[in-house]
């Protein structure tokens, strides 16, 4: 049968052009899913057309019946329904029923079993009906369900038991399955293909399959008694978990181990029950203990069970015919050995197999591994010498029918068809058989070989034979029961097999894990072992881990396998034998194979591959395998011509369907299987008279009348096709495109398993190989040997790209392959949506071979292959498509491995041919369109790529000298060179050589011997005008030198330059588009000549050979900058991070640069555990800083802050000794303390005076705690030494000469004196007057204030421009705003931001006198920039701020200190007012007068009565620094403040709430009458909760209420920080207001106070509010009042307040 296929093919293509397709005018309204339906095969079937009103989608056939999804999700039902009692029983096929049941329900999925059917909706949910005897409905109660009913699936494991969502169904004769969403397999009906564990039949409900649970279940399909299921691969850490050591069943140990003398017995002969199938009455059918009577294989091909298919048997051939060279290879599989040879498993091969060796039991003279008894004959033979070479050559005839494993795997594993995967085992073959090899040399090897062949047979019987038996069978199956093979495969299923690994791999794997068990090598010989732990080249996995990670879910899985279970009688299963399976078991040997597609017969199972091909594996009474081999327990591929690729299968009962790839792009049916003749057509299932069946697929000639067939189905006796007419040519383009596409997946894989597979097989190390005439065997090299290693990296970069390039070509095939099933639209296509994913992977594999090219790879590689390949590599120049003759080796793998990008070109064609059926305004046009752009753009693209590798490995091959190891890297390209003498060097010597090479990445610089490389990225040229000179010049710049370049010509010049800035170009940004690179760009460059830089690398921005921008340098040293530069240095904010050596840690510099070294603020962090925070200047700290030394606990031991200059503590600062307590405030030089100062002590002392050389030094104040005073001369610290005077806290007082230690005794030479008895009462008081010796307020923090002044641009305290200012402003928001945007972790929220964008603006946008309105914008301005640290004030703000409180908390903290605090204050007004005054010049200096705008008498009149009261705490008419900025500056600088006020106040503040504490008990009528208030003043009723009540003489807190809460309101200044002096004069105005309004209501007339009267009744209300500290208060009102206040009505109030304080601290109650 197989000779008529071409023949078939040339009838087949002559048919097509006699039924054409109809025109693109035809209306397409039913020209989709058109149903043909036929039975058999006769050459006078035709098929018949069932007509619907709407295109089918889906199609589902049963024994006698089928059922079709139509377009919209209608269900219609034909054929013959035993099941519908009084309805129609049957119809015809060309005339379906609807199944009215589903109106209402969307149907996306149909599924048909032997005799009931199944639908499922849109929702997910499940509908039923046909036959239900055993269950396979899922509804109990009904042996038969007439109608489509909805059947429950639900997870019983959560509650409530929620419903499961279903994807499709398959049903079976007795049983039904359904794929879930989560892609979990549930299962109902009867029988062991359920795969539950139970033995209570049948399961009404459905219930989940838990042996697959955790699995990726893609697709299930039912045989009538078995099932399978398509389920991708696990992850590899899933994959590789241990093996497990006991039964997930009955928690038996799987292995065993039994120590012996000389050796280890591992045995797994674990028996578990479940692996067998329970009769009814729950015995298993193979008792444990005994084996079925199997006689023992004639041949091979012969099936394992008694029932035979019709075969043909196989040939023998002697054992010593090794006449020509086979390569044939020993098949383990679930406990069976096949030996096969190369024309069993050919696609054209003959009909039967050739098989070599027969079956040996005890001592089977047919094994090529002969037992003891044999080798002794072997020794004896060996003695006579005359029989040495023909032993020799028996023995290496015998061990080529083992050739070495790992060639054999990655030669035949999935590469060739029809050959099984060697288990992980298959590497102790190879060990054996290459011991067995060296026989001719020395006969001790066979020994040895046979003696670890034993061992690893008692670890693994899968090889070889059955642990226990005398002897391996390997030319066919175990002599041993079946169920020994039944039990291996249930204890390995611990290990579930995956396709993700590489070969190699798992067997050096199971080859260690073998030979490292104790005891096993001790008969091994040291040779052996040394073979075995050869280093080997580093295996590449061809099928790339997991998929394409950018694939996702968008492209279908190829990482499948195949699982089975259920009854096996008719090998079905596929396990290589007939035993049934109660629970889901892994088909191994399809676990490589890229199953996309199962289908299930009757009693048969088959595969579809992403490779086209056809695995079919159980009954073949009728030859529906589409072969003839033998046994059919196992997947065998249908025997199909070679060129056809299948796409799409149908399994009936005796029959199979297939739809494939022709030489044209319409597709072509094949059917093998039943034959029925005419005159049989009608006859009953059960007579088989009429039947023939064919031994291989035959051709349906009729195929090409039925247009483009979509889908085929089978059941029964029947087939169905679904078709599309090629209306406006779209469906045959898309049909094109897919088989294009399987086309060149199937050339690809071709490369990768006759090429790729053997080319990287040759890695391994020493290699034999043998002649077909039987010569000594020859080791040749390694292929890491031929090529390096830097190549042999390469050429496994290469096998991985190709890998994936050819994974995702099989993923995208599978995918166009099931759009052609289901949707056959545009926007399904991933090519177009995700276009990205091809793109990349092109460009990725074609960067691969051009590295491998440039680095001479195929050149070395050219001698290994042509050791592989012979001197006629006809296979080569057939893959590469090459009809030239005599062409190189090296060049035909070039061409090879280019072949790919040819693709590209075909995407293109397609999609624009797919585009040409759409409107051109259409979306799917211009999705066609595009998609067709990028993909030809690619293919140009990669098409330059290839000439540029080829023209630069051409390049390296002349290249002399021996630079060409240090320039040659596999990404650089040559772009041009000027060997010609194009370029030369602008004045080079005479005699001197300069060559100038542009390669892609680099300009090279070549002299003699010498060269120098210039990055692209960091290289500038620019051209010399040539108006001046002849001389054709390009200016040439580098980071690190500068030259220039002649070219012989303008046209050469032109040249070059376009050349190099394109190389440039492309080189940043990969484009190479524009005709100038930016001059700005970002690269990196280590440094090498500059003497601060050398050895350092940069990275960053660049600008015309600069570093310019922001950018990191990182030393050899360590050292690490990261920031911003200008002109090549260092400029602006960066970090700095500097290790020392000393102390292993790193000094840290954060701040500001300027050219190259550290300038402005900054923060630099000691390795010491200092930390500075301050100005800088020149690398050293100068201006103003503080200064952190030593750790203690959270806090420092010593603190100063203050002015520096050149790194040294210089002018007016603070120095905090934590230590001693001591608390320093003065004048430095030279880090000492020099000049006048101040000390305060923890223990109360108080030193202020003159220091020198670091101590107190000349004349000093010293005051102790109890105001015992010293006034004199100082010579150290504490030390009086000369004249002075010692006042007593009492007034007595020395005068004289003192020497001693303040504290430690003093000796005094002098005169006493009490003034209480001499002086006069004038000269009592000697009270000393602080601050005299003190530092001025206005010489305190001077360095603050310029370098504020410095911001604004002014050399000096207002000098400079006013304009100038303002732009600095600007300039210092607008960088940090960028700073802070670029830092994340310094982050500005919106609302900042938009302050500072409002603080960038003048707000002096007008010339003249300030108005009012100005003067408030003035305000509001100044308190937002005095808000934000980023702006000059707000700095200033800040710095002061942080000085104060430095000076006057903790130690600080002494009230002594009080009057300097307060001036410091006072200071700090008058020089910011300075600074204010120059930003707005317009405003009138201190005590100025801004006139308030009128126009009405009235309102004139008015503003002079409130002329009067310019003490109001509005910023008003007079300007004052402290009423424009006191309420900026005093809420921070409160605590420390009022602290001081508090100590000093301590005392009268104490008298004075004593007394009020006192004078409160008494109630408000005889408080009012001990103060003495007038009797009219008193109110005579009060306001309660509303209600006017009468005051009685009980009453307490109730007279003038009012006036006494508004009072309080002065105090809220204790707890908060936003009331100043005139806030608080504000409130004392309310109060006073409040005391009016409460009297003249009572007097009811008019009323004018005296202040005899009014002193009494305010005397009260400051009693009844009880304010705290109100001295306190007082006197900080008294201090920073403003001045132009003092005299009006508010310096009378608080005048009136202040006496009212004095007064209650000398009341006296009666």
């Amino acid at each position: 049968m197989h000779q008529h296929c071409h023949g078939q093919i040339s009838v087949m293509e002559s048919q097509r052009k006699r039924y054409a397709a109809p025109s693109s005018g035809e209306d397409s309204s039913g020209e989709r899913g058109l149903l043909h339906t036929w039975k058999g095969y006769s050459c006078s079937v035709t098929p018949e057309r069932v007509l619907l009103s709407r295109p089918v989608l889906q199609a589902a056939l049963g024994t006698r019946h089928g059922v079709l999804l139509v377009e919209g999700g209608q269900v219609y039902s034909f054929g013959e329904f035993p099941w519908k009692q009084s309805q129609v029983s049957e119809v015809g096929p060309l005339k379906p029923v609807l199944e009215s049941a589903l109106s209402g329900q969307r149907v996306v999925a149909v599924a048909a079993g032997n005799f009931h059917s199944g639908a499922v909706t849109e929702d997910g949910g499940v509908h039923m009906w046909g036959e239900n005897s055993f269950g396979q409905c899922g509804l109990s109660s009904l042996t038969v369900v007439p109608n489509p009913t909805p059947v429950a699936v639900l997870d019983p494991d959560t509650s409530p038991p929620h419903t499961i969502r279903v994807l499709e169904l398959a049903c079976g004769e007795q049983h039904s399955l359904a794929l879930s969403a989560q892609h979990e397999v549930w299962a109902w009906g009867s029988g062991c293909q359920l795969g539950l564990v139970t033995t209570i039949f049948p399961v009404w409900k459905p219930q989940k399959v838990e042996h697959l649970a955790g699995r990726h279940v893609l697709q299930v399909a039912c045989g009538a008694f078995h099932s399978l299921a398509l389920v991708r691969c696990l992850p590899p850490q899933e994959a590789r978990r241990p093996l497990p050591d006991k039964c997930g069943q009955c928690n038996q140990l799987l292995y065993t181990m039994t120590d012996k003398e000389d050796h280890v017995i591992i045995s797994d002969s674990h028996y578990c029950p479940l692996g067998v199938e329970l009769l009814d009455d729950g015995e298993a059918r193979l008792e444990p203990g005994r084996s079925p009577p199997l006689r023992l294989q004639s041949s091979p091909s012969e099936p394992l069970s008694s029932h035979t298919s019709a075969s043909a048997p196989g040939l023998h051939p002697s054992i010593t015919d090794h006449t020509g060279y086979e390569r044939r290879r020993t098949v383990a599989q679930n406990g069976e050995v096949l030996t096969t040879t190369d024309s069993d498993i050919s696609a054209a091969g003959t009909d039967s197999g050739r098989t070599v060796g027969g079956v040996g039991g005890a001592g089977s003279q047919n094994s090529p591994y002969p037992d003891d008894q044999a080798v002794k004959e072997y020794l004896k033979k060996l003695s006579d010498t005359s029989l040495a070479e023909e032993t020799a050559k028996m023995t290496i005839a015998r061990a080529s029918f083992q050739p070495p494993a790992d060639s054999l795997d990655l030669l035949t594993s999935d590469l060739l068809p029809g050959v099984m995967p060697v288990t992980t085992s298959s590497a102790l073959n190879s060990l054996v058989s290459s011991c067995a090899s060296a026989v001719a040399e020395r006969v001790v090897s066979t020994c040895e070989a046979l003696s670890l062949k034993k061992r690893i047979n008692c670890y693994n019987p899968g090889v070889g034979g059955v642990a226990g038996a005398p002897g391996g069978v390997p030319g066919g199956f175990p002599g041993g029961p079946a169920e020994e093979r039944v039990r291996l495969e249930e204890s390995m299923q611990g290990k579930k097999s995956c396709s993700t690994g590489d070969i190699r791999e798992e067997e050096a794997e199971g080859l260690s894990r073998r030979l490292s068990l104790p005891g096993l090598l001790s008969q091994v010989s040291p040779r052996l072992l040394r073979r075995a732990s050869r280093p080997k080249v580093r295996a590449v996995p061809l099928t790339p881990v997991g998929g394409l990670p950018e694939a996702g879910e968008l492209l279908p899985s190829l990482q499948t396998e195949v699982w089975s279970w259920g009854r096996g009688e008719e090998g079905q299963l596929g396990h290589g034998d007939n035993l049934p399976r109660l629970q889901p078991l892994c088909i191994k040997c399809l676990s490589s194979k890229e199953v996309v597609l199962v289908a299930a017969g009757a009693h048969h199972s088959l595969a579809l591959t992403a490779q086209s091909q056809v695995f079919s594996w159980g009954s073949n009474s009728s030859g529906q395998l589409g072969h003839m081999a033998c046994p059919t327990t196992i997947p065998r591929l249908a025997k199909l011509s070679e060129g056809i690729r299948v796409w799409d299968v149908g399994a009936g009962a005796q029959h199979t369907l297939l739809l494939a790839d022709g030489d044209c792009y319409q597709p072509i049916l094949y059917y093998s299987g039943q034959q029925v003749r005419e005159a049989a057509q009608d006859a009953p299932q059960d007579q088989t008279e009429g039947y023939s069946y064919t031994q291989q697929p035959v051709l349906l000639p009729f195929c090409m009348n039925l247009g483009y067939v979509s889908g085929v189905f089978a059941g029964g006796q029947s087939c169905v096709a679904l078709a599309d007419r090629n209306v406006t040519g779209f469906i045959a383009s898309l049909h094109e495109l897919a088989a294009a596409e399987r086309k060149f997946y199937c050339k690809l894989s071709s490369v990768k398993n006759h090429i790729l597979r053997p080319l990287l097989d040759l890695g391994e190390n020493y290699c034999s190989r043998y002649s077909s005439a039987g010569q000594r065997p020859w080791v040749r090299e390694s292929l890491g040997t031929a090529l390096g290693p830097a190549s042999t990296v390469l050429l496994q970069s290469l096998a991985r790209c190709y890998s994936r390039l050819c994974h995702l070509t099989g993923q995208h095939s599978a995918s166009l392959t099931a759009n052609l099933r289901r949707r056959r639209e545009v926007k399904s296509l991933v090519m177009l949506e995700h276009a990205s994913i091809f793109l990349d992977t092109y460009n990725e594999y074609c960067c691969s071979v051009g590295n491998f090219l440039v680095m001479g790879g195929f050149h070395a590689l050219a001698k290994p292959s042509l050791d592989f390949f012979g001197k006629c590599p006809e296979l080569l120049q057939r893959l590469a498509e090459s009809s030239e003759e005599n062409i190189p080796l090296s060049d035909l793998l070039v061409a090879l491995f280019y072949l790919p990008m040819r693709h590209l070109h075909e995407y293109g064609r397609l999609l624009l041919k797919l585009g040409t059926c759409f409107e051109v305004s259409s979306v799917d046009y211009q999705q066609l369109q595009d998609g067709c752009s990028k993909f030809e753009a690619l293919a140009l693209h990669l098409k330059r790529r290839r000439k540029e590798a080829e023209y630069t490995y051409q390049f390296w091959k002349s290249f002399p000298g021996k630079m060409t190891d240090s320039l040659r890297k596999p990404p650089r390209r040559l772009i041009c060179e000027s060997s010609n003498k194009a370029l030369t060097l602008q004045n080079s010597g005479r005699f001197s050589v300069n060559w100038f090479i542009l390669f892609n990445d680099a300009l090279v610089h070549a002299q003699f011997s010498t060269h120098h490389v210039f990055p692209l990225a960091t290289l500038w040229v620019e051209p010399i005008p040539e108006e001046n000179t002849d001389l054709y010049g390009l200016k040439v710049i580098s980071p690190e030198e500068t030259f220039t370049l002649l070219a012989c010509s303008s046209m050469e010049k032109a040249k070059w330059l376009r050349s190099i800035n394109q190389a440039v170009d492309q080189a940043m940004s990969g484009a190479g588009q524009r005709a100038e690179p930016p001059i700005s760009r970002t690269a990196s460059y280590t440094f090498y000549k500059d003497s601060r830089l050398k050895e350092a690398t940069y990275e960053g921005r660049w600008l015309a050979g600069k570093p310019n921008g922001r950018g990191m340098v990182k030393w050899l040293d360590g050292r690490i900058y990261t920031g911003t530069f200008k002109n090549g240095l260092e400029d602006g904010f960066g970090d700095y991070v500097m290790p020392s050596k000393t102390l292993n840690l790193n000094d840290h510099y954060q701040g500001h640069w300027k050219e190259g070294k550290m300038h402005g603020i900054g923060t630099y962090k000691y390795a010491t555990g200092e930390l500075y925070e301050g100005s800088f200047q020149d690398n050293m700290r100068h201006g103003h800083g503080m200064l952190r030394s030593g750790t203690l606990n959270s806090s420092s031991p010593s603190v100063f802050i203050g002015q520096w200059v050149h790194d040294k503590k210089t002018g007016y600062g603070v120095f905090d000794d934590i230590t001693r307590g001591e608390k320093y405030m003065g004048m430095w030089q030279d880090d000492q303390r020099q000049g006048t100062g101040v000390i305060v002590t923890q223990f109360g002392l108080y030193y202020e005076g003159a220091f020198n050389n670091n101590k107190m030094q000349g004349t000093g104040v010293l005051l102790s705690e109890d105001n015992t005073t010293y006034e004199g001369e100082f010579s150290e610290d504490w030390t009086l030494n000369g004249k002075g005077v010692l006042t007593m806290a009492n007034g007595d007082y020395f005068e004289g000469t003192f020497t001693g230690e303040w504290g430690s005794g003093l000796k005094v030479t002098g005169s006493f004196f009490k003034p209480n008895l001499y002086d006069s009462d004038g000269d009592k008081g000697r009270a000393v007057k602080l601050g005299r010796l003190a530092v001025r307020p206005e010489q305190k923090w001077r360095a603050v204030f310029e370098e504020c002044w410095m911001r604004l641009g002014c050399e000096a305290p207002g000098q400079g421009e006013n304009q100038r200012a303002w732009e600095n402003i600007a300039v210092a928001l607008t960088t940090s705003r960028r700073l802070h945007r670029d830092c994340p972790e310094m982050n500005l929220s919106q609302s900042h931001n938009i302050t500072l964008e409002s603080l960038e603006f003048n707000p002096q946008q007008h010339v003249g006198p300030v108005t009012m309105e100005r003067y408030d914008r003035i305000r509001h301005y100044l308190i937002k920039a005095c808000d934000t640290p980023l702006h000059p004030l707000g700095r200033l703000m800040e710095t002061l701020v942080a000085v104060y409180r430095m000076t006057y908390v903790g130690v600080g903290a002494n009230r002594r200190l009080l009057l300097q605090a307060v001036n410091e204050i006072m200071s700090y007004l008058a020089r910011i007012f300075q600074l204010v005054r120059f930003l707005f010049p317009d405003l009138p200096e201190e005590g100025g007068v801004i006139p308030e705008p009128s126009s009405d008498p009235q309102d004139k009149k008015d503003s002079n009565c409130a002329d009067t009261q310019l003490e109001s705490p509005k910023p008003g008419r007079v300007v004052s620094s402290s009423s424009l900025l006191l309420p900026v500056l005093l809420p921070r600088l409160y605590p420390p403040l009022f602290t001081l006020y508090a100590l000093e106040k301590e005392r009268e503040d104490d008298v004075y709430w004593e007394c009020v504490l006192r004078l409160n008990k008494q109630p408000d009528m005889a408080l009012l009458a001990f103060l003495g208030v007038q009797h009219k003043f008193w109110p005579v009723s009060v306001p309660v909760l509303g209600e006017r009540t009468e005051v009685v003489s009980s009453t307490k807190d109730a007279c003038f209420a009012s006036a006494t809460e508004t009072l309080q309101q002065i105090r809220q200044f204790v707890f908060s920080t936003t009331f100043t002096p005139s806030d608080k004069l504000q409130v004392i105005q309310l109060t006073f207001e409040e005391i009016t309004k409460e009297v003249v209501s009572s007097l009811e007339n008019s009323f004018l106070w005296s202040m005899d009267d009014l002193f009494p009744v305010f005397l009260y209300v400051v009693l009844r509010a009880r304010i705290r500290n109100l001295g306190s208060e007082v006197s900080l009102i008294e201090d920073l009042m403003d001045p132009c206040v003092q005299h009006g009505e508010h310096g009378i109030m608080f005048t009136t307040l202040k006496a009212c304080y004095y007064q209650i601290q000398h009341e006296k109650t009666t």
